[in-house]
């Protein structure tokens, strides 16, 4: 049985087609690639997915329940979109934690574990502000995982990252599908995709090509 299904999804944005008559199965357990140029509609797929904007048309089931019906979200989700909205004058486990507390489902042994699976150190007192680009992205990324979820959307997860920090969160990922989750990957780096995908597919014009 799918764990997602999009059934003929469109958005318009001030009359303009974002998305155009998606239709996409996706069984549980699977990375999921997504490539296309800026501008193509991933990020707006992945938006979608998510929850964070409602289809003009159309239907995204999760697991069985309607997002905007059933669930306003996914019930269990990771998600990585353009820029992370973290609290600049806060270090990273206070951010991570205060973001753990409106769930209130893991430890702080857990959010301190999910900070060094990313090569961070838990118990640096920088605040956020002081991050480089790179440590900004592991951060978002140790916030995505850090609570387990049965799904993670990850758009551009490796952006900012040197060689060594692209290779540790291929290794996550592979990680993260191990345990079992559903992973949904949009990538410019196409040895992303290569490496990592199940399965991939094209977005071009708001339009979803297999590939």
């Amino acid at each position: 049985m799918s764990f997602i299904t999009i059934t003929n999804l469109e958005k318009k944005i001030k009359g303009k087609e974002i998305l155009k008559d998606i239709n996409l199965s996706l069984e549980k357990g699977g990375i999921y690639g997504f490539f296309g140029r800026n501008g193509s509609g991933k990020t707006m797929l992945f938006r979608a997915i998510s929850g964070l904007i409602k289809p003009s048309s159309g239907e995204i089931k999760i697991d069985n329940k309607v997002l905007h019906k059933d669930i306003c979200f996914p019930e269990s989700v990771g998600v990585i979109l353009e820029t992370p909205g973290f609290w600049d004058y806060y270090t990273g486990f206070e951010n991570l934690k205060i973001l753990a507390s409106i769930k209130n489902k893991i430890s702080d042994t857990d959010i301190k574990n999910s900070i060094t699976r990313v090569g961070l150190d838990c118990s640096d007192k920088r605040i956020y502000k002081k991050y480089s680009l790179g440590m900004k992205q592991r951060l978002a990324i140790a916030q995505a995982i850090m609570e387990k979820p049965t799904l993670l959307v990850l758009d551009e997860p490796t952006n900012a990252l040197d060689e060594e920090g692209v290779q540790l969160v291929r290794n996550i990922l592979l990680e993260e599908k191990k345990r079992g989750a559903t992973i949904l990957l949009a990538s410019h780096n196409k040895e992303d995709i290569d490496i990592l995908c199940d399965f991939k597919f094209k977005i071009d014009d708001g339009k979803l090509i297999n590939h």
